[in-house]
């Protein structure tokens, strides 16, 4: 038999096919449209479509549960035959899972019959069209325009042969512009995830890159140093991502990040960050919106596929300057003695009196600077978080509460976690884009920060 199977086709014929113990099906239906340009130019622009199946085989053993796990791409009924045995075989070859526990029977959810939803190019329209708009303004000011817009739609199905039949359609969209002066001497990038691209201000993106290159016409040079810096939103999201990344409860217990307490165990219940700090993630956080059980390709610290189904909650990472919670899994869970608390696929950071944008905190800088993204960052010492990485499109020194001009760039060296310690001010907490993480992470709200003693550790030539 040949032709691609539908979705739920995928999952109900793999879990009636399978011979093993249990089983579990994950099939992603893609749909994503996409613009590029350069030079002030659109370059190319596509449409894609796209099916995968994840197929995860249990064996019961007399020593414990094995798993199998195996993923394939637009597969018919005939391959997905064979990937089901490949998958039993695998789990069969294999020894005891760590992560094993009984596979969630969540249950059918409404909607399960429904078909993937779909985006087209369409979506993207009136953003392409504000960007011609833009091409032509820039030209006209002697500036160059480089980017790319993207919007996708995932239709999630997952079924268990313990019951669960889920279904989840996640919109993702984001835009990134880069505009440089006529002679590449300076640069500036703004980002801005969407779920659906109505909220995307093309012209007001413009401007503020205008705006930018405008404050970049006068450079300095400054040496490496401590300085007071603000971190806009998009910037605080470069930095906690990674903080987020690394909650796995069990590499804690295990003594192998910053959450290990000395001696052993977790720093669950310690006092973690300034009081008023708070690091929430929310399937249903407004705008934020993402699955709400948990799916799960592989299994790793931070999640297993014994897992799939399972529902998600909110959940305070730190409530309130306290590490309140690290990430689990039921097994990961039972290992350390947390609650169950699976990651979710969003986080947002917020500070209790926070108020106003990045430009009210610049208005009451006297001396600082505004460092707007980060770019190649890199952990450094587990154990503190330590992180490296370096500037990039846009450091600016602030006086007298204005942004008097453009310095070049650094390498720094901060952790995310001291930073929670350090803060002096801080904003109101809006959606934020990073520029390092955001094609993979893009669901984040933070608020803009002030730093008094930022650690810029070397000068960078990158530009």
């Amino acid at each position: 038999m040949s032709g691609v199977l539908a979705a739920q086709g995928v999952v109900e014929r793999a879990l009636a096919g399978s011979t093993a113990d249990g089983c579990v099906v994950i099939a992603d239906a893609t749909s994503s449209a996409n613009v590029r340009w350069a030079g002030n130019t659109l370059t190319t622009n596509g449409v894609m479509t796209g099916q995968a199946v994840t197929v995860v085989a249990t064996v019961d053993g007399a020593s414990g549960t094995a798993a199998g796990v195996l993923g394939r791409s637009a597969v018919d009924a005939d391959a997905l035959a064979g990937l089901v045995r490949a998958a039993e075989q695998a789990a069969r070859d294999a020894g005891p899972a760590e992560d094993a526990q009984p596979l969630v029977d969540a249950g059918a959810m409404a909607g399960w019959d429904s078909p993937p939803e779909s985006t087209s190019i369409a979506v993207l329209g009136s953003a392409a069209d504000a960007l011609g708009e833009a091409f032509v303004a820039a030209r006209a000011q002697g500036r160059l325009l480089y980017g790319y817009a993207e919007h996708e739609v995932r239709t999630t199905y997952v079924g268990t042969s313990a019951g669960t039949r889920l279904r989840h359609v996640q919109p993702t969209g984001h835009i990134g512009i880069t505009a440089k002066t006529a002679d590449l001497g300076a640069s500036a990038w703004v980002g801005q995830a969407t779920r659906d691209y109505r909220d995307v201000d093309v012209a007001a993106l413009d401007a503020e890159l205008r705006r930018r290159l405008g404050w970049a016409a006068r450079k300095l040079d400054l040496p490496p140093g401590r300085y007071e810096t603000l971190l806009p939103p998009t910037t605080v999201a470069d930095l906690l991502i990674y903080a987020y990344w690394e909650m796995a409860a069990r590499d804690a217990h295990e003594g192998r990040t910053v959450y290990a307490k000395p001696g052993a165990g977790t720093r669950v219940g310690e006092d973690f960050s300034d009081p008023g700090v708070t690091l929430l993630s929310d399937p249903a956080y407004p705008g934020l919106q993402c699955a709400p059980f948990e799916v799960a390709h592989a299994s790793s610290g931070y999640s297993s596929v014994f897992d799939n189904g399972l529902p998600l909650a909110a959940t305070d990472w730190i409530r309130n300057g306290r590490l309140s919670s690290l990430i689990t899994t039921r097994a990961s869970a039972a290992l350390t003695g947390l609650p169950v608390a699976p990651a979710v696929d969003n986080v947002v950071l917020e500070i209790a009196g926070g108020a106003g944008s990045v430009d009210d905190l610049v208005a009451r800088t006297e001396r600082g600077l505004l460092l707007t993204c980060l770019w190649y960052i890199r952990e450094v010492d587990p154990a503190t978080l330590l992180l490296t990485g370096l500037t990039r499109d846009g450091v600016y020194l602030v006086e007298g509460g204005e942004v008097v001009g453009a310095v070049n760039n650094f390498r720094f060296n901060e952790s995310p976690v001291g930073l929670l310690r350090r803060i002096s001010e801080a904003g109101s907490t809006v959606p934020a884009f990073s520029r390092e993480w955001g094609d993979h992470f893009p669901r984040t709200a933070m608020p803009a920060l002030r730093i008094p003693d930022f650690n810029m550790s070397t000068v960078s030539p990158a530009s």
